[in-house]
C-alpha cells in the first residue's frame, strides 16, 4: 500500500541521536511518496519522536502527541522513543495514538504505517488498539540516512543503550544495554553522505565511548569491568579520515575515563578530527560526583581535561551539570562552582535536577526545592557566559576554516554563517565578487566578538 500523496509531518523532541533517528525515519515515509508538510499544519500521518530524560521533555512529549491529533482528528499518529519506552502501558490507553514504537522496531516504521491502513480499510475504517510491540530486545537496529536535511552536516548514529546507571538517570530503562553498530554499517553510511555533498560527520550515540565493547563480549558485566577502552571507536574514527570527501568528523559526548595520552595522540593524527570534546561532569563536588553514581572523580575528570589541552592548545571543551542533585548542600553547590570556574568550559549545558521514577535519585530523601535550583542554575548560566566569550576572544586575529551552513539576515546585513572545527558560529559579510558554496569550508579572519559569535572576514595570503 503507497504513501503517494499522504501529508506528513514529524516532531522530533531530545538528543541527536533523536534527531538521527528521527531524520531517518522520515526519509523512509518520503521515500514511499509522502509529503512534508510543517508539524503545524494539518497532516494525514504525524510522527512524534519523544524523549524523556527530564519531567519537561515527558510534558513536551505529552503535549505534541495530543497537538496533532487536535489537527486532524482523522490522522495516523504515531509515537516513538524514550517517552513511550517508559510509559508504554499508560499509552497503550491514549486513544489519541495509533501506533507506538519505543526504542526498537524504528526501522520498520513504513511496514507497521502500511499495515495500519491495510487494517483500516479492511475493518471499514474501524480499528481498536492497534499497537505493535513496543520494544525487541537484539542487536543494534541499523537505520541508515541517505540524505539529511543539512547540506553540510550530518549526525551518524553508531552506538545506542548505556550500562552507567547514573543514579539520576532514566535512559539505561529506556534504551537498554549498549549496542554497537558495526563498522562496515557505519562506514558505508559516512562513504554515502560524502558522495551527497556532506563535509562534517558528528558521531552520535547514547553512550559513545562504549562504541565496540559488545563486538568482545555481550555480557554486561564485561562491558561494565572494561569500562571505556576506546579501541573500537579510534578504529572507525580512523578508518572515516580516509575518506577523502569527508573534511571534518566531530565528536559527540564522551566520559573523561576515556581519555588517555593513547587516546588523544591517535586522534591527533586523524586529519579531520574536531578539537571539539564534550565531557559529560554533571558535577564538579566529590560527594555529588559519588552520589550520582559517576565512575570519575574530579580529579580524574581534570586530568583529562589537561590531556586534552596538551595536545590541542585551544581545544573547546563543553560538558554538562546538574544542579539541584538531592543532599546538594550550599558547600557541595560551592565545590562545583568553584571546579567549573577552574576548568573553564567553552560552553555549560545546565539542567536543573528532574526527578525519574524508577532511579535511585528519585527515591533520596533531602530533595531540593525548585526556588534554589532556579538560583543555583543562574549562577552557572552567568559564569557559563563569562567563559564562552574569553574563550571566543582568544580566537580574534587568528585563521580558522569555517564550514559555511547558510546565509542569514543580521541588523539589515547577509551573512555567510558556519562553524569552524572548534564549533564557533562565525559571521562573514556577503561579498557581490565572490559567492561561497553552502557546505564549502574557507579560511576566515576572525575580526571581533559578537554574542555567542565572531565576524570575520575571507583570509587572504
Amino acid at each position: 500500500m503507497e504513501l503517494k500523496g499522504l501529508r506528513f509531518a514529524m516532531h522530533n523532541l531530545g538528543c541527536k541521536v533523536n534527531s538521527y533517528e528521527a531524520e531517518a525515519m522520515s526519509e523512509a515515509i518520503l521515500k514511499e511518496g509522502a509529503t512534508l508538510v510543517p508539524f503545524q499544519e494539518e497532516a494525514d500521518i504525524y510522527l512524534i519522536n519523544t524523549c524523556s530524560v527530564t519531567n519537561i521533555a515527558d510534558r513536551k512529549s505529552r503535549q505534541m502527541i495530543h497537538q496533532a491529533k487536535e489537527r486532524n482528528p482523522d490522522a495516523l499518529v504515531i509515537a516513538t522513543g524514550c517517552y513511550v519506552e517508559g510509559k508504554k502501558e499508560e499509552l497503550k490507553k491514549d486513544k489519541g495514538i495509533d501506533i507506538l514504537i519505543g526504542n526498537s522496531g524504528k526501522g520498520k516504521i513504513v511496514e507497521l504505517i502500511k499495515a495500519y491502513r491495510a487494517a483500516m480499510l479492511e475493518n471499514d475504517g474501524k480499528i481498536e488498539d492497534y499497537l505493535p510491540p513496543v520494544k525487541e530486545e537484539g542487536e543494534y537496529e541499523n537505520l541508515f540516512l541517505s540524505k539529511p536535511l543539512d547540506r553540510s552536516r550530518a549526525f551518524v548514529k553508531i552506538q545506542d543503550g548505556c550500562n552507567q546507571f547514573c543514579a539520576y538517570c532514566i535512559i539505561p530503562y529506556v534504551r537498554g544495554r549498549i549496542r554497537s553498530r558495526k563498522i562496515e554499517d557505519c562506514l558505508q553510511e559516512i562513504e554515502h553522505l560524502g558522495q551527497e555533498g556532506i563535509s562534517e560527520i558528528v558521531l552520535t550515540g547514547i553512550h559513545l565511548s562504549s562504541y565496540g565493547l559488545d563486538f568482545q563480549n555481550l555480557s554486561y558485566e564485561y562491558a561494565s569491568r572494561n569500562a571505556e577502552s576506546g579501541e573500537a571507536l579510534l578504529s572507525l574514527i580512523e578508518k572515516i579520515g580516509t575518506i577523502p570527501s569527508i573534511k571534518r568528523i566531530r565528536l559527540g559526548s564522551l566520559e573523561p575515563r576515556v581519555i588517555t595520552e593513547n587516546f588523544v595522540s591517535r586522534l591527533k593524527a586523524v586529519e579531520g578530527i574536531c578539537p571539539h570534546f564534550h565531557l559529560s561532569l554533571q558535577s564538579g563536588a566529590a560527594k555529588t560526583l559519588k552520589e550520582m553514581n559517576r565512575h570519575y572523580t574530579k580529579e580524574e575528570f581534570r586530568e583529562a581535561v589537561y590531556c586534552i589541552r596538551r595536545a590541542f592548545p585551544l581545544a573547546a571543551i563543553t560538558t554538562d551539570v546538574i544542579v539541584g542533585f538531592p543532599g546538594e548542600t550550599e558547600e557541595d553547590f560551592q565545590e562545583s562552582r568553584d571546579f567549573i570556574e577552574e576548568i573553564s568550559f567553552y560552553d555549560l549545558h545546565i539542567f536543573k535536577y528532574s526527578r525519574r521514577k524508577g532511579t535511585r535519585a528519585d527515591e533520596m530523601k533531602e530533595q531540593i526545592t525548585e526556588k534554589v535550583k532556579k538560583e543555583r542554575s543562574k549562577i552557572l548560566l552567568d559564569l557559563a557566559l563569562k567563559d564562552s566569550e574569553k574563550f571566543r576572544k582568544q580566537f580574534i586575529g587568528k585563521r580558522s576554516e569555517v564550514l559555511i551552513e547558510e546565509v542569514r539576515e543580521l541588523e539589515g546585513e547577509m551573512y555567510y554563517t558556519g562553524f569552524n572545527k572548534e564549533y564557533i558560529r562565525f559571521y562573514i559579510p556577503l561579498q557581490k565578487d565572490r559567492a561561497l558554496e553552502i557546505g564549502g569550508v574557507y579560511p576566515v579572519l576572525a575580526e571581533k566578538a559578537m554574542e555567542e559569535s565572531l565576524l570575520g572576514e575571507l583570509f587572504s595570503e
